[in-house]
């Protein structure tokens, strides 16, 4: 039997997550106010984020940034403490981080992200693809980004996710 694969993929995403990328807590700014009626002006003109609430003012920066910080935190060569700038809520969620880092094929995974749709300005929903050796693991995996402090991160949902994936029976704090 080659029974490894699927369940041995999963651990090892969730060792790469934890071993490489990160993104910070997720700040709830959905906006608020945006269906109190006002009196029109003339002077009145409407923000960016007023007429598309589903994306960020920038979309294209977000979506950059979104690829850019996914592939550092599950890069083998980014440090522990460095991915924790890009999962959210990352001081807070070092122990699951640490908990993979002494796997060693934590340090064979990588991630590419393939689509980036936005849900709303502060969060989006990503398919990427994680590699081991250059190998697909998972291929079309779906989690989550959140802007946090100004920084587009992986959110402690995706990681957590993959942590469950690794068959760790023990909950770590913070999943």
């Amino acid at each position: 039997m080659h029974g490894p694969g699927r369940r041995t993929a999963a651990w090892l995403a969730a060792a790469v997550l934890v071993a490489g990328p990160a993104l910070t807590a997720c700040g709830d700014d959905s906006g608020g106010g945006d269906t109190t009626p006002a009196t029109p002006t003339v002077e009145q003109e409407p923000t960016p984020a007023e007429e598309s609430p589903t994306a960020p003012e920038d979309a294209a920066a977000a979506e950059r940034e979104i690829k850019e910080n996914w592939v550092k935190f599950f890069d083998p060569a980014t440090p522990l403490k460095d991915k924790q700038d890009y999962l959210e809520n990352g001081d807070q969620m070092a122990p699951v981080l640490q908990a993979f880092s002494g796997d060693q094929r934590g340090g064979q995974v990588q991630a590419e992200v393939n689509k980036v749709e936005f849900t709303s300005a502060t969060e989006a929903n990503v398919t990427y693809t994680l590699t081991l050796k250059g190998a697909t693991v998972m291929p079309d995996a779906t989690g989550t980004a959140v802007e946090q402090d100004d920084v587009w991160k992986v959110s402690v949902k995706t990681l957590c996710g993959l942590v469950g994936l690794s068959g760790n029976a023990s909950p770590l704090p913070g999943c």
